[in-house]
């Protein structure tokens, strides 16, 4: 039987220090990082995604960070065949792979049998659906999405409308829920992983939550979806992303700049909260709280001995 391949995976919500972590990970196991974050592939986005910047890495490789221009599609299917190709190339060099993430669907795509599907598109159907979205009801199509398939619903961002119309599009094709698909092929990992999960408590998760939007505005994230907002990019996938949707709203006069700010940590909050439902409900995490700052050292060791025990890895530590 061919060995399988390791691999680290550091899943949890938005805010929850799985960057951090990941640095230190990846520092003790010879490990090059993989994002997991299906927005941060895109240039240019870079406060609004939180995308760990240069002088952040520690010399720590990064990957599937700045691959796509703004107005380029990227899909769970891509981001499979991308990965397990990332996940190869690190592996022959020796060294350890490490996904790190928050986008749930796109990680469970790589560490499973995931097979999409291949109904062909029901354009007059589609076609209808883009319109009622481009008439401003991109919140009732989640809606109608969440009736029929609710578990589907959770993975996917309400204002993510490309996915949300595949979604119907699939159900009204073929009678079957997006969310049956996987179930089948979800059982054992491709390869031999440790999956770590970062919790916190509710209030300090939303607190931490609340506190990076204000840096995130501090630091010119108005000034970086204004760039974005000008060049005319509507209706695509990468301004979809939580901050941009509610500051292209204020752009547009429909919120004041303070009204976009508060339904922008509202949003990111929710989010949180589907990520960690998404993740408990969908796949086998070893969660570790993160909560009490000065246990941190001792949870990230804990991490590491994990890590080292399941994969039967040597840490350099």
């Amino acid at each position: 039987m061919k060995e399988k391949k390791k691999l680290i995976v550091i899943v949890g919500p938005t805010a929850v220090g799985k960057t951090d972590t990941s640095i230190t990970v990846a520092k003790c196991f010879n490990g090059e990082v993989i994002s997991g974050d299906s927005m941060q592939v895109y240039k240019g986005m870079d406060i609004g995604t939180a995308k760990i910047q240069p002088d952040e890495m520690m010399g720590i490789p990064h990957h599937l960070l700045d691959i796509k221009e703004p107005d380029e599609p990227f899909s769970v299917a891509e981001f499979q065949t991308v990965v397990r190709k990332k996940i190869n190339d690190i592996t022959a060099r020796g060294a350890v792979p490490i996904i790190v993430g928050g986008t749930g669907l796109y990680i469970a795509s790589v560490l499973y049998d995931y097979k999409f599907t291949d109904e062909a598109p029901d354009t007059e159907y589609r076609r209808a659906l883009e319109k009622r979205a481009s008439e401003g009801k991109t919140d009732e199509l989640y809606q109608e999405l969440a009736a029929v398939d609710p578990e589907t619903a959770s993975s996917i961002h309400p204002h993510n409308v490309k996915r949300v119309i595949r979604a119907l599009e699939i159900y009204r094709l073929t009678g079957t829920k997006m969310s049956e698909k996987p179930k089948a092929t979800l059982a054992e990992p491709l390869y031999d992983t440790a999956l770590i999960g970062l919790t916190m408590d509710r209030s300090k998760l939303y607190e931490r939550i609340n506190n990076r939007v204000d840096i995130m505005m501090k630091m010119g994230f108005l000034q970086e979806a204004k760039y974005f907002y000008d060049q005319g990019l509507r209706n695509v996938q990468s301004v979809q992303a939580i901050g941009y949707k509610e500051l292209f709203e204020y752009f547009d006069g429909k919120l004041s700049l303070e009204e976009a700010v508060r339904l922008l940590k509202k949003n990111t909050r929710r989010y949180a909260k589907r990520q960690l439902t998404w993740f408990r409900n969908k796949m086998d995490v070893t969660w570790f709280d993160m909560t009490n700052e000065r246990e941190h050292l001792n949870t990230i060791n804990e991490i590491v001995q994990f890590i080292a025990g399941k994969l039967q890895l040597k840490s350099n530590t």
